[in-house]
């Protein structure tokens, strides 16, 4: 319900509760929590940067060759150059497999990474990596789970003291072995034994897995956008055994990258393999024709047409041959391009003499190795995949196009060998019949001799390439490292960010765990009823503070101001009620000063001291108790004229409680009470009710049927904030009249976000020093 007769003299205020300038005038009052948060956060920073040990930064460079062209001719062949591969999409996956959990566990296996041997010093530890005293053997074991750490004291030169993870100390001898969760284990001395004899050592046995998982992490590589280049850098305290990690990872990638090329050179090696063996049954078998029909015949020579028919008729079945195995090996590339899925290796392209299809195929054999590569360490939907497969789809559809021309082409040739062989097979048929049978067996003869010669100089080629197989990854750098890096401006930073966020967020926190009412913020964000004044807290402790030179005297005539624009002016005997939700909020104390102030401006006023349970304003205004009041009057006891006193103030009256009646709510609600209002609003220019909490009885609701106006208390860290709920649900029910809200007893000080400056009202010799309002409630700035 809006009342637009409310006047707010603070309602700037209230209208930006998030104004960056009030948020820091609220935390500026709390600057000795700042200092002390960042005081103790740069003494811990300063602590840690004296215990931290230096961490060095191990450096090491990697060259990737490129894709490039191989051998090819037709230096125009547009297919071949959409298939060709950017360097950058390689090394990104060459950085995939680098960083790959396969060739890291590799590392962490070689160089014993998953154990760890320290030296306990004051307040730090000192990695013992190349000065370890002792080196840990596993001579029975199985898969280490979780980290076991152990403590060593070298007593002699045999003598040691173990400490197991559980608390079992040990006595033992170099030559003991012990046995643990994870197998049976020993000691072995190393050449700085004999100077940590006295001295302890701590050794850490960890999960070999969660080392890879760190080590991944770890190493860091990066790209070099002008040539094909990794660059490999890593930051270990012990710079020595970074520089192990890279040249051990950059020797095993190179290890792994030769082992993945000469995949392919196997295939090769096992088809001619195979091809040879059922050649030397076959050849072995035709030699033996030939001796055998020689000797059965007695036939030593053969004419020279025969021997011109022969030579001939062989030049072109090795011919034929090499055509047909070229079409054999067509074929098998041509099937392998047809299979869709899991095609396995890409076949061999012995006896193809066409450049550019040796090289298509020889680039669809390393994108292959290199999908299969990632397939082992990656998911198969990795963006990493998308520009091999459009490569691998480019590739295969050029490889159907020249296989297409080629085969034809091996056709056309075989056809044209097919006819010039007919043709002297037609002059051997009129040599004598011996000597034809003879030129067919040697001619079988001499076909398997070429093809055997040909396979064998191929095995020796491809054995030899096998042999001398070079990885395509060449070390640019070897690693390195220069001086330790200086990280102390990284604790001074996160010291200096600590000491400014942790206090916002203590005073945030603890302002929102706060149960009660601190601030007008906490109103508005529960409820729409107007505040129509704010009341500073009167330390003090007086009943009257109208006529006192303070803040709050001042701020009880703003409050008066307010009132009398409220409700309708021209009426006759305005009735303000003043309420709140529970006891101790101070409605008693603001209804007399209120009631003193209109008094002072010449209006005649009264008040109501309706609080029949817990009367109040007798004291405040220091009256003697009436013996007849107002429970008297409504049962008749008493007249009205009987009830009105004096209160000692100028054209103010009380009406006090009188005795506590039984039944108090029904008396509120009797008809005596509203001939009573009428009657004084005919008198008084203001009458004044001062009732019972509002959330307590129900007597405030019964009152309000006769009030114009209704002032509800709401006292600073007083007031619960679940109280503002039921203020929220009596203002939109309309059952209070024009209903504006009193903030009472406000601590106005910076924490709660209040600028102005109340000194002027003060003492001024209780201000002579700028310190004063600086340290003042010290304790309560923490």
């Amino acid at each position: 319900m809006n009342n637009p007769y409310v006047y707010a003299p603070y309602a700037d205020a209230a209208q930006k509760p998030n104004d960056l300038r009030q948020s820091l005038t609220k935390f500026a009052y709390h600057w000795p929590l700042f200092v002390l948060c960042t005081l103790l956060a740069l003494a811990a920073a300063l602590f840690y940067i004296k215990q931290m040990n230096p961490t060095y930064v191990v450096k090491a460079k990697l060259l990737i060759q490129d894709d490039k062209e191989k051998g090819t001719s037709d230096k125009e062949d547009a297919l071949m150059q959409l298939a060709l591969s950017t360097g950058a999409k390689q090394i990104e996956s060459e950085v995939e497999i680098i960083k790959s959990r396969p060739l890291i566990r590799e590392v962490v296996d070689e160089l014993t990474l998953w154990t760890t041997y320290a030296e306990d010093l004051s307040y730090k530890s000192r990695d013992l990596y190349e000065t370890t005293p002792l080196r840990f053997q596993l001579i029975e074991g199985s898969r280490i789970s979780g980290e076991h750490k152990f403590k060593i004291h070298i007593e002699d030169d045999l003598r040691l003291t173990v400490t197991r993870p559980d608390g079992e100390i040990l006595n033992a001898t170099l030559s003991d072995v012990f046995v643990s969760r994870f197998g049976k284990w020993k000691l072995e001395p190393s050449p700085t034994f004999k100077s940590y004899i006295g001295k302890t050592i701590s050794l850490t046995i960890t999960d070999p897995e969660e080392v890879v998982t760190a080590y991944q992490s770890k190493i860091n590589t990066v790209i070099n956008n002008k040539a094909p280049i990794l660059d490999l850098s890593i930051k270990d305290e012990v710079p020595e055994r970074g520089a192990e990690v890279l040249a051990s990872l950059i020797d095993t990638y190179k290890r792994f990258n030769i082992i993945d090329k000469n995949k392919e050179t196997e295939s090769t090696l096992r088809f001619i393999d195979e091809r040879l063996s059922s050649l030397t049954g076959e050849l072995t078998a035709v030699e033996k024709d030939v001796e055998g029909y020689k000797s059965s015949v007695g036939l030593t020579d053969v004419s020279s047409k025969s021997q011109f028919f022969l030579d001939n008729v062989q030049v072109n079945d090795a011919r034929l041959n090499e055509v047909n195995i070229q079409l054999n090996v067509i074929q098998g590339i041509e099937q392998y391009i047809r299979s869709e899925t899991n095609p396995g290796t890409p076949p061999a392209t012995i006896g193809i003499t066409d450049p550019s299809l040796v090289n298509l195929v020889e680039q669809l054999s390393e994108l292959q190795i290199k999908k299969d590569r990632l397939l082992a360490i990656t998911p198969e939907n990795n963006p990493l995949f998308i520009p091999i497969n459009q490569q691998i789809v480019s590739l295969r559809n050029a490889i159907k196009e020249n296989v297409g021309s080629i085969k034809t082409s091996l056709i056309n040739t075989r056809n044209q060998l097919n006819q010039i062989n007919s043709r002297f097979e037609a002059g051997i048929r009129s040599m004598p019949s011996q000597e034809r049978q003879y030129i067919s067996i040697k001619r079988q003869q001499a076909i398997k001799e070429n093809l055997y010669v040909y396979l064998l100089q191929k095995r020796e080629e491809v054995a030899l390439s096998y042999a001398s197989t070079l990885t395509d990854a060449r070390t640019v750098e070897q690693p390195y490292y220069g001086d330790p890096e200086s990280e102390k401006k990284v604790p001074i930073i996160i010291a200096l960010l600590t000491g400014f966020l942790l206090p916002i967020g203590i005073i945030s926190g603890r302002a929102s765990l706060r149960s009660r009412v601190m601030t007008r913020e906490d109103i508005a964000a529960v409820t729409a009823a107007p505040v129509v004044c704010e009341l500073m807290e009167d330390r003090n402790r007086k009943g009257i503070v109208v006529f006192s030179r303070t803040a709050i005297g001042e701020q009880i005539r703003s409050l008066r101001t307010s009132l009398l624009h409220i409700g309708n002016v021209e009426k006759q005997g305005e009735v303000t009620m003043f309420t709140s939700s529970v006891a101790g909020e101070g409605k008693s104390f603001v209804a007399s000063n209120v009631s003193v102030s209109l008094a002072a401006m010449g209006k005649r006023t009264v008040i109501l001291e309706l609080d029949l349970r817990k009367p109040q304003i007798s004291k405040v205004l220091n009256l003697e108790p009436n013996k007849l009041g107002i429970s008297d009057y409504l049962q008749g006891k008493a007249t009205m004229e009987e009830i009105i006193v004096p209160s000692g103030q100028p054209n103010l009256f009380v009406m006090s409680s009188g005795a506590t009646p039984v039944n108090p709510s029904e008396l509120l609600e009797s008809v005596r009470m509203n001939v009573l209002i009428e009657n004084l609003r005919a008198q008084f220019d203001h009458i004044i009710l001062d009732t019972p909490p509002l959330h307590l009885v129900t007597d405030g609701f019964i009152i309000a049927r006769l009030s114009d106006v209704c002032l509800y208390l709401v006292r600073h860290n007083v007031t619960p904030k679940s109280e503002l709920k039921f203020i929220e649900e009596s203002y939109q029910s309309g059952k209070l009249p024009n209903m504006g809200l009193v903030f009472n007893g406000v601590n106005m000080d910076m924490q709660y976000g209040y600028s102005l400056d109340y000194g002027y009202y003060a003492d001024q010799s209780a201000n002579r020093f700028w310190l004063t309002a600086a340290f003042r409630n010290f304790a309560a700035r923490f």
